[in-house]
């Protein structure tokens, strides 16, 4: 069959992949498994439910869900199929953001995982006037279940109906409204229609390598993100076996116990392994200490190019063997790929994660473009520190500005009831990405900076901080920094220190830091060490872009605190706001 519409991966797995395992959760310790013909099935059964309870075409539904799991899925596709349209929204925003988000979408329902995000929505429902009702995926006394809505589904003789609902959907109509979380101002309503993402879908698979028959995927980012979402669509079209992951705080559990050959993530969290791997490896003495960090230097020198030749080949060999292997055995054992996206990952990781055979297929795209614009790929050219060649339905060029312009298929038809800003990001059909980077003469894209983060000094001079910043993360002792200087005479920097590897760095050399955050980040020893390693890093950068002050905060950035996006990118104003003091203390004295 050819996929039209996103509900049509369903009947395709289905048809194409016949397996007991389609969608894995994991439900009072043990690890529920749905089949590829139950998917289908408990997705029509919720469509029935739907269209009993009066859901009309492009009604409105929105879907929270602390973690992913089988019944966001089947939702997902159960309302895709009567022609409503799914608003997945993050449960780590604000109950002011989700008024605001429910009453711009004219919500009619809204379907929430637990008590705790069903708190924040009762608190604002009362003044959703579109509201009809709210059901919950686990059991909540005296509330709505989703499980009432599959019972209402279980009358077949709404299923001639649904028929006619599925064939009256076209590739063209508008699928979902996804609002992005943004780092200022009030969320955009994105507006993807099923062309957008399908064609998003069969192209991005022609980059994803081959699996094993039985393959394994493992999926913890939040299914409200485009690039989650997206991928989960691909699992369906390629036929993977998609487990979900219990907690991001269980995911290394889960990954052991479910040996995946692939799974996704950001930057920050394979950042996260990392340093878990090399403070691991801080605690080995000896022989076993040395040849560790001997094979993490033979990992940084990887490329592709060096793969087959001596010496280089022999000191791989024994690195994989010896070391690297044991880092396969912590994530399962049958790891292959790993797919990132949403921020750019720092080179170094990549060539120590593809010597370890860990294989990271690094990809760009944004809400707008349904996930994807190009990714890097055993398939194609593959190169570390770009992000690959744009898929074959995109076509890309470079503004004189330096700015990434994107055409194609999968981009989006418009912000919701915002025209306005609808007509700000296109020229001429290309949508203006508002990201900076360069095509290489082989055609691959490298990705420099946001444009909007982009800043001047007093003396005139441009400054990109992302690429300051994933070099200072390289160190182990800061884990989050965001570069300052607009207007000013020079380029400073606001740290969050990574705690708990400092607390081990001052025991193992006899220095007393405290027992608090706010005693770390006093210290000036720990201050000191710090500022040492921002001037290490600083060697990479021109002397205007070269950090001067640094000032280390006390407390942890975090998604909930409002310092980072749910994609774990800096919210740049909301941090400047909540450091305006230490901003003042750089720059009031010089």
């Amino acid at each position: 069959m050819t996929v039209k519409r996103l509900f049509d991966f369903v009947q395709y797995l289905k048809e194409n992949y016949p397996m007991e395992n389609a969608l894995v959760t994991k439900i009072n310790g043990k690890w529920e498994k749905t089949s590829s013909d139950d998917f289908f099935e408990k997705a029509n059964q919720f469509s029935r439910g739907l269209i009993k309870l009066g859901v009309k075409p492009n009604d409105k539904i929105a879907i929270i869900s602390h973690n992913n799991q089988t019944k966001w899925n089947i939702t997902d596709i159960g309302i895709l199929q009567v022609g409503a349209q799914d608003i997945p929204v993050y449960p780590t925003i604000s109950p002011d953001d989700y008024e605001y988000i429910f009453n711009h979408a004219e919500v009619k329902y809204i379907i929430v995982s637990n008590e705790e995000i069903l708190e924040k929505v009762n608190s604002v429902k009362a003044n959703i006037p579109t509201l009809q009702g709210v059901f919950t995926f686990e059991p909540v006394e005296g509330e709505r279940s989703w499980q009432e809505i599959m019972d209402l589904g279980a009358d077949m003789s709404l299923q001639a109906e649904l028929d006619e609902r599925k064939k009256a959907v076209k590739e063209d109509d508008l699928a979902t409204i996804i609002y992005t979380s943004g780092t200022t101002g009030r969320p955009k309503g994105v507006m993807l229609t099923h062309k957008n993402v399908v064609t998003t879908v069969i192209s991005s698979a022609k980059r994803v390598p081959k699996l094993p028959d039985d393959g394994r995927v493992i999926s913890f980012l939040p299914a409200c993100h485009i690039f989650e979402r997206m991928i989960h669509y691909l699992y369906y079209y390629r036929g993977f076996s998609i487990y979900f992951a219990e907690s991001i705080d269980q995911i290394g559990d889960n990954i052991r116990e479910v040996k995946p050959h692939l799974f996704t993530a950001v930057p920050r969290l394979i950042e996260k392994v990392y340093d878990k791997i090399i403070a691991k490896g801080q605690e080995l003495t000896g022989i076993k200490k040395a040849l560790f960090f001997w094979a993490v230097k033979v990992g940084e020198q990887f490329d592709f190019k060096k793969v087959d030749s001596f010496p280089y080949s022999f000191k791989l060999k024994l690195a994989r063997k010896l070391i690297f292997s044991k880092w396969r055995e912590a994530l399962g054992g049958e790891l292959m790929y790993i797919v990132s996206g949403s921020a750019a990952l720092q080179p170094r990781l990549q060539r120590v994660f593809n010597a370890a055979t860990l294989f990271v297929l690094e990809g760009y795209g944004l809400t707008e473009t349904s996930g994807v614009i190009s990714v890097n790929s055993p398939n194609e050219i593959w190169k570390i520190g770009t992000v690959g060649r744009p898929i074959d339905i995109v076509e890309v060029k470079i503004a004189e500005d330096g700015e990434i312009l994107a055409k194609g298929p999968n981009m989006l038809v418009g912000y919701y009831k915002d025209p306005e800003k609808t007509a700000e990001v296109f020229t001429d059909g290309y949508f203006h990405t508002g990201d900076i980077g360069v095509i290489d003469k082989d055609g691959v894209l490298k990705i420099t900076d946001r444009k909007k983060e982009m800043f001047k000094t007093s003396g005139g001079k441009y400054v990109a901080p992302q690429l300051i910043e994933n070099a200072m993360k390289q160190s182990q002792f800061i884990e989050q920094i965001m570069v300052v200087g607009e207007g000013q005479k020079l380029v400073a920097a606001i740290i969050q220190p990574a705690f708990p590897f400092i607390k081990e760095w001052a025991k193992r050399h006899n220095i007393s830091v405290g027992d608090s955050f706010e005693e770390i980040a006093n210290n000036a020893k720990v201050k000191e060490r710090i500022m040492k390693e921002v001037e290490k890093y600083n060697e990479g950068f021109g002397k205007w872009e070269k950090i001067k002050i640094i000032e280390l905060t006390p407390d942890e950035w975090t998604i909930d605190a409002g310092h980072l996006t749910p994609t774990m990118k800096l919210k740049r104003r909301v941090v400047k706001e909540k450091y305006i003091d230490l901003y003042n203390k750089i720059y009031d004295n010089l």
